[in-house]
């Protein structure tokens, strides 16, 4: 039972994955401002790196037992955030990537690492770990930026 909960929450989180990945592209797009370049070019490292996390993720849960979800219209059920809203403009993008990424944090804090404690799955665990020190990495840079603007 601990196993399927598991697998329910990395579902989860692969739907955010993909609704951030979707995010990134767009504001990689859209973005405007006098730091378009280099948010520009972040943003594409961001949705890059975010592609190599979906893929780790969707392996990850085939290998304990479990099955992926795999189409728009799941992932959109699923996820616990929001498509893109920002009128692409920087701060609004900035905020709006600060406040995902640290909702994800938060998931696998409070979540994920004690399904994997429960389910005495330590390779889920370490990925999950990789994971949340990335993105409050990302969560930290996010707020510096902010804190400028």
């Amino acid at each position: 039972m601990s196993e399927q909960k598991l697998i329910q929450f990395l579902n989860r989180e692969l739907a955010n994955f993909h609704v951030m990945y979707v995010k990134l592209h767009r504001y990689h797009w859209f973005v405007q401002g006098r730091h378009f370049f280099t948010l520009h070019k972040l943003f594409e490292t961001l949705y890059n790196e975010m592609a190599e996390d979906i893929d780790e993720l969707a392996e990850r849960i085939l290998a304990i037992g479990g099955k992926p979800l795999a189409t728009m219209q799941k992932f959109l059920a699923e996820t616990t955030l929001k498509e893109a809203e920002a009128d692409d403009k920087e701060t609004e993008i900035m905020f709006s990537l600060q406040k995902d990424y640290m909702q994800m944090v938060k998931e696998i804090k409070t979540l994920g690492l004690p399904l994997c404690e429960e389910a005495k799955d330590e390779g889920t665990a370490d990925l999950l770990t990789g994971l949340l020190k990335r993105f409050e990495k990302h969560g930290w840079m996010f707020n510096a930026y902010l804190a400028y603007n």
